[in-house]
């Protein structure tokens, strides 16, 4: 029996999810949010944590982050993003693998008994994103200033650079207009940057609009 805690921020897809699963995985905890997952992932312990990439509270990349080191736990990544860069992202961050949620019932149950097992499983179009970024001939470089923003702030910076609105933007996200504030604020910081124009030619040279 592999046991999972289930991390994704709809309560129908969870159950869905749950639903799907086939014999041999045991669902011992659920989480909506990165704080919530943190403390169920260290209090039930599974063997693999089945991670939804956009989460409140920073994406599953900020869970990452905080469990680093202090988890036995395996990560799969499933969400329904397939953008490269959320794929490049979770897997620098720890994760094993990422399939999205167009996967069957019987193929995440696979997907989970391998993770479990120590394999590295990813949606055949993905697997080309993570050779691509980690071979060494074609490895793009490295980039520090990209590398210090979190998952959330990349989700308000990539609505800007598109000329969302803030309110606009937390309509979206399902945020306030103070977070997103405090998000753009807190990018600015970071790049050194003085206006959301600046933001958005900084974001259109990444590609990440």
């Amino acid at each position: 029996m592999t046991t999972v805690v289930l991390v994704d921020d709809h309560q129908m897809f969870r159950t869905g999810v749950k639903a799907e699963l086939g014999a041999g995985i045991e669902v011992v905890g659920e989480a909506f949010d990165v704080d919530s997952a943190v403390a169920v992932i260290k209090e039930a312990g599974p063997e693999v944590v089945l991670l939804d990439v956009h989460l409140p509270g920073g994406g599953g990349i900020e869970v990452l982050r905080r469990l680093h080191g202090s988890t036995q736990a395996k990560f799969l990544a499933l969400s329904v993003s397939d953008a490269a860069e959320d794929v490049i992202g979770v897997v620098r961050g720890g994760a094993r693998g990422y399939v999205t949620k167009t996967i069957s019932g019987p193929e995440l149950t696979d997907a989970i008994g391998r993770v479990a097992e120590g394999d590295a499983v990813f949606s055949p179009r993905l697997a080309g994103f993570v050779l691509d970024a980690f071979s060494a001939t074609d490895a793009p470089a490295i980039d520090p200033e990209l590398d210090q923003i979190t998952q959330r702030e990349r989700e308000v910076l990539r609505l800007i650079a598109r000329g969302y609105a803030y309110k606009e933007i937390a309509k979206e996200l399902f945020i306030s207009v103070k977070t997103v504030e405090t998000h753009v604020s807190s990018v600015l910081r970071k790049l050194q940057l003085s206006n959301r124009h600046e933001l958005s030619r900084w974001a259109a040279a990444r590609r990440l609009v």
